[in-house]
């Protein structure tokens, strides 16, 4: 059972031993989006995932640069190092953030479904609020098979899509993501990379996986079949079996010194 930790302003998960990877996850993102990868890969490392504040922050903080800004406390907080950076949509784009600001920090970094190019956000339009069959439609669509939509999963949206406050963070994340393209800087980063995309993502499309690896130098990209914005949910196993064949072709640490 993965246990939840509260202190101060983070809510986290933090299992396994090893070398860390620190998970981000996406707008509309929660804990759960990683379960599967928590189940295989804290057997051999270091899992941790903070919850990120998107619809509590201060909405005078409500933006890419506060989001990396929690990360960085985050870190000190856990005295986390030698990362590896995994994001999904958004997480991704905070994820290359933090590289930016700390390349000594980050040794790999995993992108799946992330912004920070181009992203089509909700379907092109935004939960409209009381509407559940709306956020019921627009959370299907982020992956190929509607049915992993779950009716938690779909609650959970619509709860946060019902408060006008957290509406107005989401709004105002959203567009602090559309203002920050990236396209310019992804050259800065230098450590290995591995790029995992649904062949069937709507919202970050299959041209932004093959752009992303044009302008990351060290990249390797996976296309899954039949998958959308969320490989890590939709195809966990796929996932988690070329997240492994990776990380053992790029070790640190204790797998560096395990060989």
């Amino acid at each position: 059972m993965t246990t939840v930790h509260h202190e101060g302003e983070f809510h986290y998960i933090d299992e396994g031993q090893g070398d860390c990877l620190l998970l981000l996850h996406g707008l509309f993102g929660a804990l759960s989006n990683w379960d599967d990868v928590i189940e295989t890969f804290s057997r051999q490392y270091r899992v941790v995932i903070p919850v990120l504040p998107i619809y509590d922050m201060p909405m005078r903080e409500a933006s890419l640069d506060g989001l990396v800004a929690f990360v960085e406390r985050f870190v000190a907080f856990r005295g986390l190092s030698n990362l590896t950076l995994l994001g999904n949509s958004l997480g991704g784009h905070v994820g290359l953030l933090y590289t930016f600001k700390h390349p000594d920090e980050v040794l790999r970094l995993v992108l799946t479904g992330s912004s920070g190019l181009f992203e089509n956000g909700m379907g092109g339009s935004f939960p409209k609020r009381g509407s559940y069959d709306f956020v019921a439609e627009r959370v299907a669509y982020t992956f190929y098979d509607p049915k992993v939509a779950s009716k938690e999963l779909i609650d959970e949206v619509f709860e946060v899509t019902s408060s006008i406050p957290k509406c107005m963070n989401i709004v105002q994340i959203a567009k602090s993501a559309q203002r920050t393209n990236l396209a310019n800087d992804l050259h800065l980063i230098t450590v290995p990379t591995l790029l995992v995309w649904g062949l069937n993502d709507t919202i970050t499309p299959p041209h932004v996986a093959h752009e992303f690896e044009r302008l990351i130098a060290d990249t390797e990209l996976h296309f899954i079949d039949k998958c959308g914005h969320a490989p890590m949910m939709e195809h966990p196993k796929r996932f988690n079996a070329l997240l492994t064949q990776w990380l053992q072709k790029h070790p640190i640490g204790m797998e560096a010194v395990g060989r």
